[in-house]
């Protein structure tokens, strides 16, 4: 049987080089790669097409949900586990609803990641108990699980542009980034502040650190 494929993608080169370690210490696992945010993940994903990748949530450039999104669009039959220290629900209904098969804690154990990495080759959706008593309980607060809030209405181009935008970025430098013009990248600020009724790029900030696009 072929070896399992897997993708790390987490801006911590040292969680990274521990992941690495101990996953290809497991026989029939082989990590063919690694990324150190979103954007990056999504471009390696297209040259390796890696059978699963280990995703974190909060990552410079392209958050891990962004990244999840785009990833299953075009690739559906990857796997995606979500690795994160985490637990919030709107990130948890967020990432199911992404595509991702599996959303587990950084404070599990290694064998749990390694079970889930199994579980999700062969079809089946993993989480972590803490977790799994959140979807339970969200269940039975609303009789289903709530849709993700989708920080009105914003189109998944102008996320992107936000957190590039709070990450400090100018409009050149994300117009390089995501390969548009500079007044592209000015219109889709301008869009940004009248959806979200915000008046500078303070209150962008402000409103991408609640909403935790990024994290501080």
């Amino acid at each position: 049987m072929a070896d399992i494929r897997i993708l790390l993608v987490d801006d911590h080169t040292i969680l990274r080089d521990g992941l690495r370690s101990f996953l290809e210490r497991e026989p029939g696992l082989k990590v063919v790669g690694e990324a150190s945010d979103g954007r990056t993940a999504v471009e390696i994903t297209e040259k390796l097409l890696p059978d699963i990748i280990v995703m974190d949530v909060a990552m410079p450039l392209l958050n891990g949900i962004e990244a999840t999104t785009k990833i299953k669009q075009s690739h559906p039959q990857i796997k995606i586990i979500i690795l994160s220290m985490y637990d919030y629900e709107n990130y948890i209904r967020q990432a199911l609803a992404a595509g991702a098969a599996g959303y587990i804690l950084k404070d599990a154990c290694a064998a749990e990641l390694i079970d889930a990495i199994h579980a999700v080759k062969k079809g089946e959706s993993v989480l972590s108990p803490a977790i799994t008593r959140l979807v339970i309980e969200d269940y039975l607060r609303w009789g289903e699980i709530q849709p993700v809030e989708n920080n009105n209405n914003l189109t998944a181009r102008e996320r992107e542009v936000l957190q590039l935008i709070a990450e400090g970025y100018t409009n050149k430098e994300i117009s390089e980034i995501l390969v548009i013009s500079a007044k592209t990248v000015q219109a889709h600020r301008t869009n940004l502040m009248d959806k979200l009724d915000l008046h500078s790029k303070g209150e962008l900030i402000k409103y991408a650190i609640r909403k935790k696009i990024i994290e501080l």
